[in-house]
């Protein structure tokens, strides 16, 4: 599975239609569609598709043909980010209609292919599972303990000082169990 980190845009154009799409991460699917709203206020369609994991790693999705026939843009648009296997991203795709009408067909082609335009230009990243750890250490451990974190690339979330440091981390599955197997004696894993 993929998933893009920050927003991308490409501009299709079918029979004087011009179709914008933009890819970005679903969080910030209501920021991104009012800001469209109001970039393209005469646009005849927002038409949207989006994926996402929740909590319990089950992938949701939506999407919306925002007044073109039903099943010709939003479900099609769904289809391809499935296709290139994208979770946490979503697509924006605004519509200008050029007056030439484009048939039920016509649309799920350029819908399909504005979303797949973008896709093609985007970078995106593969999703690893995340999982939490906490630690807990010596003052005197912790300069060499950080440079270890920086090493394996292991997200520190925050740190709280008391008679000892503790660590809230954040990495792949086999990223913690190489620290796991690193730590010394002194370094507590709660």
């Amino acid at each position: 599975m993929k998933y893009v980190k920050k927003e991308f845009y490409e501009i299709f154009e079918e029979k004087k239609s011009k179709f914008i799409a933009h890819l970005f991460p679903s969080k910030n699917f209501d920021e991104v569609m009012n800001r469209l709203k109001k970039e393209h206020p005469k646009a005849r369609h927002h038409v949207y598709a989006y994926r996402y994991l929740n909590e319990l790693e089950q992938i949701v999705e939506n999407s919306s043909d925002d007044g073109e026939p039903k099943g010709t843009s939003g479900k099609p648009s769904l289809n391809v980010l499935a296709g290139n296997e994208l979770i946490n991203s979503a697509v924006i795709i605004v519509r200008y209609f050029g007056g030439v009408k484009l048939g039920t067909g016509g649309l799920v082609r350029a819908y399909s292919d504005s979303v797949n335009k973008v896709i093609k230009n985007s970078e995106l990243f593969i999703y690893e599972k995340l999982e939490n750890l906490t630690i807990r250490c010596d003052y005197s451990e912790l300069s060499k303990l950080e440079y270890d974190l920086h090493l394996l690339e292991i997200n520190i979330l925050n740190k709280e000082f008391n008679t000892d440091v503790t660590l809230f981390l954040q990495a792949t599955k086999e990223k913690l169990n190489i620290l796991k197997s690193k730590l010394g004696r002194n370094i507590i894993t709660i």
